[in-house]
């Protein structure tokens, strides 16, 4: 969850290190340190907190050299000290390491180099790595590396230096995700791609279990054995304005005004006006498989779990194929049955979740096909796929999910028609009207934008924001919108909130019921519209605080609402796509209200790259 930056070249490294460091914030913020080699040593400064606290430290204590490793926090071994914040060194602090994961046998390490006379500093997993290089090192830092990582079990991304070896760095990966980037007489790692878009475009992906060494002027990558790998050199094609605020307070804020242009970007080159079937052209499987397929496993976690289920919905409804969602992390600790002829689809928008990706593997081993919806071009998840919808939403910096679920809906609803087409059960004209229904979403969404005003004066009220506990109540397609609703207010505002199925109601969570429990409704138009008011009614019987979401136009909800939030009309099965913008407002203005940490809220990581 930790984020990793390294740089050797010309530039300043701590300038290129900490301008890197701010945009891979959102992967952990209790600590940081960048260490330089410098004058044939290695300097480094540390900090608790926030990188605003190391900003100022570099400022008072400048770090100079032509190469260095940095690193932000986010706790798994060890409290949050200036002693457990990266980098780590060997006794002699002639190694420096810094590391984004969980060495699941640095117990057993730590024990055996105490053994052998090896004094820690640290609680954390991390220094063991040093401690292990140094162990192995004879004048290559890059041998010394691959060889202490065959004592290694568990997930990592590292980088290392030495103040033996002023012109290189050593990076490793398995399990975490890093990538290399290149440039003129100089080169970079980092854990994702917005820390260096500002000075290259140029990446390689780095593999599970592939180590490399980085020079100025070159690279190899080998694996920890020794045996050659040839990586390509991929172009990103992000535009660097895409890593900044532009204005907005908080990334958050800029990436839900995003979610209409993101929109038209997952459908741009898939759908055209008029069209009659949706073209997946990366998605590399055949229409044979598609009419053999016998059932669909999603696997996912947190909000992507979120839009894979409104994944079911549209595949069972329009495909006909039976699905199973599961959450990633479950799916891969239990024994699940793949039949001959299933399709499993991972959701995760960094490509890089740890628990989705062994869901993954296991399907593979069991002879599943897998057609993953991810974000990140290049990514593990896309790499361990037959096939790949990209979601095309750009990065995404805050901590809490916004373009990239309305982006996930989006993708089902392209797989859904171009899977109910191949498989013979929607004709053409049926997929016209669906792929129109699909190109009005941005308007859509824009609307909603535009007339935020009445959600930002709801979420200043005193009821809402300092509310202890939410209710959100959802039905059929918009059951989903529901859970995601309660996990946007609970992950920034820290006000307790549940999503649940509206039918359930009376199975427990009607006895919650007070006149001081804000409860959301999605009541937009559609087959369970009159069972949605039913609930209401209930609710309001009971004195319940009662906030509708509802279609413009429905002034009959008024008389059983509190309060109402409209949205434009559209067509039911991608309402989820339109209803998630008012919910991801009011979620960001209650949390703005409250004085929180919106695009940082405590404890969180954006991507969750360890178990």
């Amino acid at each position: 969850m930790c984020g990793i930056v390294g740089y050797i070249g010309d530039k300043s490294p701590t300038e290129v290190i900490m301008s890197g460091l701010h945009r891979l914030e959102y992967r952990g913020y209790d600590s940081a340190g960048v260490a330089v080699v410098n004058n044939g040593g290695l300097q480094c400064i540390k900090s608790l907190g926030k990188l605003k606290i190391m900003d100022q430290k570099l400022a008072e204590q400048p770090l100079d050299g032509k190469l260095g490793i940095g690193h932000t926090r986010w706790a798994t071994h060890g409290v949050p000290s200036e002693v457990n914040s990266h980098p780590h060194f060997d006794m002699q602090k002639e190694i420096a390491v810094v590391h984004n994961g969980i060495i699941e046998n640095y117990q057993e390490l730590r024990d055996q180099l105490t053994a052998e006379g090896v004094t820690f500093r640290s609680q954390t997993d991390t220094e063991t790595i040093a401690h292990l290089v140094r162990k192995y090192y004879q004048g290559d830092l890059f041998a010394a590396v691959k060889r202490a990582l065959q004592d290694v079990t568990g997930a990592y991304a590292i980088g290392v230096i030495s103040k033996d070896n002023p012109d290189l760095i050593v990076a490793a990966r398995h399990g975490s995700p890093l990538i290399v980037g290149l440039g003129d007489d100089e080169a970079y790692i980092a854990s994702d791609v917005p820390a260096i878009m500002k000075y290259t475009r140029k990446v390689l992906y780095i593999d599970n279990g592939q180590v490399c060494e980085i020079r100025r002027d070159g690279y190899k990558i080998e694996d920890v054995h020794g045996n050659p790998v040839q990586l390509e050199v991929k172009t990103v094609d992000w535009d660097d304005a895409a890593a900044e605020k532009e204005g907005y307070p908080h990334f958050m804020l800029k990436e839900i005004h995003q979610q209409p242009d993101v929109i038209r970007n997952t459908l741009r080159g898939r759908v055209d006006e008029g069209s009659e079937e949706v073209k997946l052209p990366d998605m590399n499987i055949s229409v044979e498989e598609l009419k053999a397929c016998q059932k669909i496993v999603i696997v996912a976690c947190g909000t992507a779990w979120h839009a894979g289920m409104v994944g079911k919905y549209l595949i069972e409804k329009f495909a006909k194929v039976p699905v199973e969602l599961d959450l990633a992390s479950e799916y891969r600790y239990r024994d699940p049955i793949v039949p001959e002829h299933t399709i499993m689809i991972p959701v995760s928008q960094s490509g890089e979740t740890a628990d989705t990706l062994e869901a993954i593997r296991i399907a593979k081993r069991l002879g599943a096909k897998v057609a993953s919806i991810v974000n990140v071009v290049g990514s593990s998840v896309a790499r361990e796929s037959h096939g790949v919808v990209y979601q095309q939403a750009g990065p995404e910096i805050g901590v809490a999910s916004t373009k990239a679920y309305t982006s996930q809906c989006t993708a089902f609803a392209l797989f859904t028609i171009w899977m109910a087409e191949a498989r013979g059960v929607m004709s053409k004209a049926q997929a016209k009207e669906m792929i129109a229904h699909l190109r009005a979403i941005p308007d859509k969404l824009q609307w909603v934008i535009d007339h935020k005003q009445h959600i930002i004066d709801l979420a200043a009220l005193p009821k809402y924001r300092d509310a202890q506990s939410a209710l959100y109540l959802g039905r059929n397609y918009n059951f989903p919108s529901a859970l995601e609703g309660a996990l946007k207010l609970k992950e920034i505002s820290y006000i307790h909130a549940e999503g649940y199925a509206a039918g359930e109601m009376k199975h427990g969570p009607i006895a919650l019921v007070t006149d001081e429990l804000p409860v959301v409704c999605v009541a937009v138009e559609g087959d369970t519209y009159d069972k949605m008011v039913s609930n209401i009614q209930e609710i309001r019987a009971r004195r319940g605080i009662v906030l509708s979401v509802a279609t413009e136009g429905d002034e009959g909800i008024k008389q059983h609402s509190e309060d109402v939030i409209y949205v434009p009309s559209c067509h039911e099965p991608f309402s989820p796509i339109v209803v998630a913008v008012p919910l991801q407002l009011f979620a960001y203005y209650v949390a703005a209200n409250r004085g929180c940490d919106v695009d940082q809220p405590r404890n969180l990581a954006k991507s969750v790259t360890v178990e």
